[in-house]
């Protein structure tokens, strides 16, 4: 599987291995915005310190910064363990989980999306296979799979949106974070995960830059319900697009619900059968993800099962 290019670095006097001319490696603060800002915004206290002004001019400039890069991990088979929210032994995490520089629920300001487990399907280099890299993983319409693989995800056309806004200044509102970038992913119509219980394909996965409202948008199909959890999405923040790819990076993991109604009414089409019964034996209370609330996780959705549905989500961070 092909990887995606990293810019070089921009840094002067470094060598490609990020040490100085004379040898030693560079202090943890002398790597640059692009290092630093992860860590800022884990931290409230921190957060504080920065406007809204200068958060959105740092993610602007960290949109020149090098991002980390991973392995291009080929595709592999499903780790052990089930499908609920939390990660087989030892794999990703999330609150007290995962890579180092994750967010934990202590470091989620109030009116910030909480912070959720990746999950054991993630393919962002902390449980197996890593997508980041690949060329072709940014991209709008995630139906497809993509490099490498073929493959397309059937289902009924969900097209979903998430607004990325920073709550640490002054108003109710927040304000856009542009140039932060959304890595999403989910299961199929058959509740399977690619790149792990299907191996040979990469769909349903996809990272977009936000615009100047903060906004990324995918193209996709309605996920199923598989047993034990509420239908939902994955998804990560980035400070930048080129931070996107290393899950060390990631500022925020966090996951969307998706209505009832809407659910209901998607699987009661052709090929959403096992979802009927699935989502019979779970409710929001019950989940172990959004059974402390989800609020600011419960997307907002329109539209048919003939005409497709949209979701949209605000992402305050």
């Amino acid at each position: 599987m092909s990887t995606r290019s990293s810019r070089p670095s921009d840094r002067s006097g470094g060598t490609p291995d990020g040490s100085t001319p004379d040898g030693e490696t560079p202090e943890a603060h002398d790597l640059g915005l692009s290092h630093d800002l992860p860590n800022l915004l884990n931290r409230r206290h921190a957060i504080g310190l920065l406007t809204a002004g200068g958060l959105a001019a740092a993610l602007a400039a960290c949109s020149s910064g090098t991002g980390s890069s991973g392995q291009s991990g080929a595709p592999s088979g499903a780790p052990s363990g089930g499908r609920g929210g939390a990660p087989p032994d030892g794999g990703a995490g999330g609150p007290g989980g995962g890579a180092p520089g994750d967010v934990s629920q202590d470091d989620v300001g109030e009116g910030e999306i909480p912070e959720e487990t990746n999950g054991p399907y993630p393919a962002d280099g902390t449980n197996g296979p890593n997508a980041l890299t690949m060329t072709g993983v940014v991209r709008g319409d995630i139906t497809s799979s993509f490099g490498d693989s073929s493959g397309t995800a059937d289902g009924v056309p969900l097209t979903f949106s998430l607004t990325v806004v920073d709550v640490s200044g002054e108003g109710d509102a927040g304000t856009p974070v542009a140039g932060a970038a959304v890595y999403a992913w989910h299961c199929d119509r058959d509740g399977r995960y690619s790149m792990y219980d299907v191996a040979d394909q990469n769909y349903l996965r996809g990272i977009q830059e936000a615009d100047a409202d903060g906004k990324v948008t995918f193209t996709s199909i309605f996920p199923a319900c598989y047993a034990g959890r509420w239908p939902h999405i994955h998804f990560e923040v980035y400070p930048s697009l080129d931070d996107a790819t290393s899950a060390t990076n990631r500022m925020r993991t966090s996951q969307l619900a998706l209505p009832q109604d809407a659910c209901d009414a998607v699987y009661a089409t052709t090929g959403y059968e096992q979802s009927v019964s699935n989502l019979a034996g779970v409710t929001l209370d019950s989940d172990n993800v959004f059974s402390d609330g989800y609020a600011l996780q419960m997307a907002k959705v329109s539209g048919s099962v003939s005409k497709g549905y949209t979701a949209t989500l605000r992402v305050p961070v």
